[in-house]
């Protein structure tokens, strides 16, 4: 789940984080590892990048020749679209450019670019990036941004958390290649998870557990735990359940998840809720057994298992198929409650809790029983539905 300062961005819509220049590092060095060629000729887009203080454009723009890329643009927002208080400082870099201008600076966004060594000293690097105002504000949305779109071979960024669903669908449109990072709970989006399910995208190597520290700028308000200043008074935030999302490939997701038979899970889980059970728990309202943890899918089961959605971490397409989402009409459920309903043992019995919007607790209910998406609150998270592709015995 994501914590209360991802929560806060995307009410507000003031979600600008940077990310961290050692995390993208990661990220693309396992795509690097996997295709050593993966850059090499191409055209690369930063959209929504603030290239003033974006880890991107520098990492990108430092390594550009050791990738082999053809040109790199990056854009940015202009500061008066970014909804979030303060008065805007430019930076001498900016102030010192010849075209600067006032008005355009809080009005329109930027673009900067990086082709050829423009220093004369025989190396394209950071110190040959050229800048200039855009026509517009910078929003992906408009022409001018999705003719940069059309240009580029591979999208990277790290686009408004509140915008992920069209910022996606924006790529997808465009049939590029692309890595940006989202929410976990992004998978469970009916415009995302069937991408996911089909093997259209994925998520990226680097990132699987825990969470990320992400800069934030001086104006944004701090009203959550998890956070902090440094020494040279920059905020930083750190957000929970943050992945990349991608079709990029990379060498971990054809890696076999390693596992064992159920009697075994059942007899040496380190997992309280399975270690020492007799079985599974079955859905009431699917044919398919229930895996709360990833590393706890038997080996040997045949059949369609529930699983968290945390699997797509370690999802390998040639061990598992994914069948579909509990809530989404890909994969329907074989029964259905009303509100005033609940299941305990098996059997469907009136609700003393009264509406969808009472507190529910786990306990209320009989071992075994799972329930379809939202009802009850807090009985079961999200599950996927899957089987095995082949079974190893």
């Amino acid at each position: 789940m994501a914590n209360s300062n991802l929560t806060e961005a995307k009410r507000a819509k003031s979600d600008e984080f940077y990310t961290q220049y050692s995390d993208i590092e990661k990220e693309i060095s396992a795509y690097l590892e996997f295709n050593p060629q993966v850059f090499r000729g191409k055209t690369l887009l930063l959209p929504c990048d603030d290239p003033e203080w974006s880890n991107f454009t520098k990492y990108f723009a430092q390594n550009f020749e050791r990738f082999g890329l053809a040109k790199l643009i990056s854009t940015s927002y202009a500061h008066n679209s970014k909804n979030y208080h303060g008065v805007y400082q430019p930076t001498l870099f900016e102030t010192s450019a010849p075209y600067y201008d006032q008005v355009k600076t809080v009005q329109n966004g930027k673009i900067f670019t990086l082709s050829h060594d423009k220093t004369g000293d025989h190396k394209i690097n950071v110190d040959d990036l050229e800048w200039h105002y855009l026509a517009g504000d910078g929003d992906f949305r408009s022409a001018e941004i999705k003719k940069l779109r059309d240009e580029a071979d591979i999208i990277i960024t790290n686009p408004p958390f509140s915008l992920f669903r069209e910022f996606l669908a924006w790529i997808v449109e465009a049939r590029k290649y692309f890595s940006i990072i989202g929410n976990m709970n992004a998978i469970t989006y009916k415009e995302v998870f069937p991408l996911l399910k089909e093997n259209k995208i994925w998520l990226g190597p680097s990132i699987s557990s825990g969470d990320r520290e992400f800069q934030v700028p001086e104006s944004y308000p701090i009203n959550a735990a998890g956070w902090r200043i440094d020494e040279n008074g920059r905020k930083y935030l750190r957000i929970k359940g943050v992945r990349w999302f991608t079709n990029l490939d990379h060498g971990r997701r054809h890696q076999p998840l390693p596992l064992m038979t159920m009697a075994d899970n059942l007899k040496y889980s380190k997992h309280k809720e399975i270690k020492g059970k007799e079985l599974y728990g079955r859905f009431d309202n699917y044919d398919a057994i229930e895996v709360p943890f990833t590393d706890s899918i038997p080996n040997d089961y045949d059949g369609v298992m529930g699983v968290p959605i945390s699997f797509l971490d370690k999802y390998s397409p040639e061990q598992f198929e994914i069948l579909g989402l509990d809530g989404l009409n890909d994969f329907p459920p074989t029964k259905r409650y009303s509100k005033k309903e609940k299941v305990v043992d098996g059997k469907r019995m009136k609700s003393n809790t009264g509406t969808m919007n009472s507190v529910i607790r786990k306990e209320d209910f009989g071992p075994g029983t799972y329930f379809d998406v939202g009802y009850p609150v807090m009985a079961v998270y999200r599950r996927i539905f899957i089987k095995h592709r082949r079974t190893s015995k």
